[in-house]
């Protein structure tokens, strides 16, 4: 489980990691071959599942802003009106967001800085880093609601 949340940065992501693996291990369990040990495959199976999900987390984080984007403005006949509107929403939003949230946001987002860079960078931990994110984007995920339809 420690192995998994090292690797996740979330205890409960770690959780339902190690819960995947164990379940898809049983429902396998007649036809599943392990030819080591049952110690090495958890760890393998754990750090595979975690290493897809964090790839699959940045693809989607990645690929559904474009792909909202690109479906509106297909859907729209004045692609740029409805770009300038959504940029205009989206500086809206982040301007909103609270002044620590704010900082934490433009750090990742705007600079690039990893978590651990920005934890650093502000003497906070990364655990605060992660909680101001998670605030930051469910934030704007609801106020740039009407453009992900």
């Amino acid at each position: 489980m420690r192995f998994g949340e090292g690797l996740l940065r979330s205890r409960e992501l770690a959780e339902d990691t190690v819960q995947e693996v164990l379940l898809n291990l049983w429902r396998q369990r007649e036809t599943v071959r392990v030819d080591n040990s049952v110690r090495a495959y958890l760890y393998r199976a754990v750090r595979n599942r975690a290493l897809n999900h964090i790839r699959n987390e940045r693809v989607r984080r990645e690929a559904v802003p474009q792909l909202v984007l690109e479906s509106r403005e297909a859907e729209a006949g004045d692609a740029g009106l409805l770009e300038t509107e959504l940029e205009a929403t989206v500086r809206a939003a982040i301007a909103e967001l609270p002044p620590r949230c704010r900082e934490v946001f433009e750090l990742s987002r705007i600079r690039g800085l990893k978590y651990s860079e920005i934890a650093e960078a502000l003497g906070i931990s990364i655990k605060t880093v992660e909680t101001q994110m998670g605030r930051a984007l469910r934030s704007l995920r609801d106020r740039l609601a009407q453009f992900m339809r």
